[in-house]
């Protein structure tokens, strides 16, 4: 496969990978900031802090339905007008964030940096267009594991910021690096190939917007309004009419919002599924980790760390999920999805294990959120191959737009998940769950895990092995034309 875009169109060739990976740093950072400042916010604007959690919920369900919608666009001629769009609307939202006008202009400002989160597929798409096959691999791969290591940079930037700055000065900041990314998309991220622009699907999107919006409030809110409620389980049903009738009107529309078809190639099933329900464990863990270090030593357990140190403890989880991009590629030949998911779900199962067996000292609690790290990331970097080698290219951007809203639904499930077995184990006029909570939640993730690993065994051995990979080396690879079939180049 040549790339789409020639060489003599990038104006600035070296600089296009370091550009790409800093819009996925920055949506990932964005997408966790605030996270820390649920008290703060809640104190500091008067609300609930139920309400003020809808500081980050706004944020994921904005992303999950603008994902899909902006993977779309940006399989056009105007995927570069697109990822500008999104970075003005982060900008926008940054801003609006900052300013001390209330809950309400907070609300909005979390809201529009939302839309920022379906940047990582447009930059995917571009990297498949303007890089040869070897780059490619390895950029596709990098961009997939920013979401991750941006989990662990938003928290402890969020963190150090409102500790010696003030609450806003986390918006401030990403307001400046947004403005940076946009300044430097226009100077060197290239114009797309020429491809005709396929209509907008507004009938999908409708859908697909109400049914994510009920699923995630239905997991946002269950915990205040009760699991058993009449309201929670009529958003429920109303979240599985939606999303049923949008699979159904995908299947027979000309031009869905996602080729609905392309999903069941085992491929692209089976890196679905994995990023889904290998997303509920690593939230669940994420979750339980930020909560456990921060309650008070009087319970019996924990830490009562601060926010600076609670958001410290995860930077190894960044910093190991970045280098085994690195590590996946030096595999080389011998690192196919066979080998290499059931690896990452292992080392991720590994974590969970660390965490119900030895918790006892922050830096037990540090090496586990690496070897979590080292399982998420060898996951990110091999699911996107699965992806980019089952679809065309001109779907490469819708099709990693869906991939990024089942990672979303995972997320919100395994951060809801957390909540609800720690309040299952909190007695009656108590504060604090007991520390019996943290060790079912912690086997509730085990099994996720293990579950993930079992479904990457079964589906790569019944043949989505022979998919390519992102860390085929070129000489044994499997080429992927544009048309988006395959054909066996160098094998034996």
């Amino acid at each position: 496969m040549q790339p789409s875009i020639p060489a003599s169109a990038l104006r600035h060739p070296r600089a296009l990978v370091p550009v790409l990976v800093s819009l996925g740093m920055l949506v990932a950072v964005v997408s966790s900031l605030g996270a820390p400042l649920i008290p703060t916010i809640a104190a500091k604007d008067h609300v609930p802090v139920s309400t003020a959690q809808w500081a980050l919920t706004v944020t994921m369900l904005v992303g999950a339905v603008a994902t899909p919608v902006m993977g779309r666009l940006g399989d056009g001629p105007y995927r570069k007008n697109v990822i500008l769009v999104g970075l003005a609307a982060v900008l926008a939202g940054s801003l609006l964030a900052a300013l001390p006008f209330g809950f309400g202009c907070l609300l909005t400002g979390r809201a529009l940096q939302g839309v920022g989160l379906g940047l990582v597929p447009l930059a995917i798409a571009t990297a498949r267009d303007a890089l040869p096959p070897e780059r490619a691999r390895s950029a596709v791969a990098t961009l997939s594991l920013t979401t991750a290591a941006g989990i662990g940079l938003g928290y402890p930037i969020t963190g150090m910021f409102a500790e010696y700055l003030g609450m806003y000065a986390g918006f401030w900041f990403a307001a400046a690096t947004a403005a940076a990314a946009f300044a430097a998309t226009v100077l060197v991220v290239p114009t797309p190939p020429h491809r005709p622009s396929t209509p907008m699907d507004y009938p999908g999107g409708l859908l697909l917007a109400g049914g994510m919006a009920a699923l995630l409030v239905t997991l946002a809110e269950g915990e205040r309004w009760g699991w058993g409620s009449v309201t929670l389980l009529a958003l429920a049903a109303a979240a599985v009419v939606l999303l049923t009738g949008w699979v159904v009107h995908s299947l027979h529309s000309t031009h869905p919002l996602v080729r609905i078809r392309l999903v069941k190639d085992r491929g692209v099933l089976l890196a679905n599924v994995t990023v889904m329900v290998g997303g509920v464990g690593t939230y669940l863990l994420i979750s339980l980790v930020t909560r456990y270090v921060q309650t008070p030593t009087s319970a019996g357990y924990g830490f009562g760390a601060s926010i600076v140190v609670t958001g410290l403890l995860l930077v190894p989880f960044s910093a190991a999920s970045l280098i085994t991009g690195r590590l996946v590629r030096m595999l080389g030949r011998a690192a196919t999805p066979a080998r290499m998911l059931p690896l990452g779900c292992l080392l991720s199962l590994g974590s969970l294990v660390c965490f119900l067996l030895a918790r006892s000292s922050l830096w037990g609690i540090g090496a586990m959120m690496a070897l979590a790290g080292l399982g998420v990331g060898i996951t990110f970097a091999v699911t996107p191959g699965l992806i980019v080698g089952g679809v065309p290219a001109q779907e490469t951007g819708s099709a990693m737009g869906f991939n990024q809203v089942v990672k979303y639904i995972g997320y919100s499930t395994g951060s809801a998940l957390s909540a609800v077995i720690l309040q299952a184990a909190t007695a009656p006029g108590a504060q604090l769950p007991s520390d019996d909570g943290y060790r079912t939640a912690g086997l509730a993730g085990c099994t996720a895990f293990l579950l993930t690993g079992i479904l990457a065994v079964v589906l790569t051995r019944t043949g989505a092995s022979r998919r390519p990979s992102v860390v085929t080396l070129r000489g044994g690879a499997t080429v992927v034309p544009d048309d988006g079939t395959r054909s066996e180049a160098g094998r034996p």
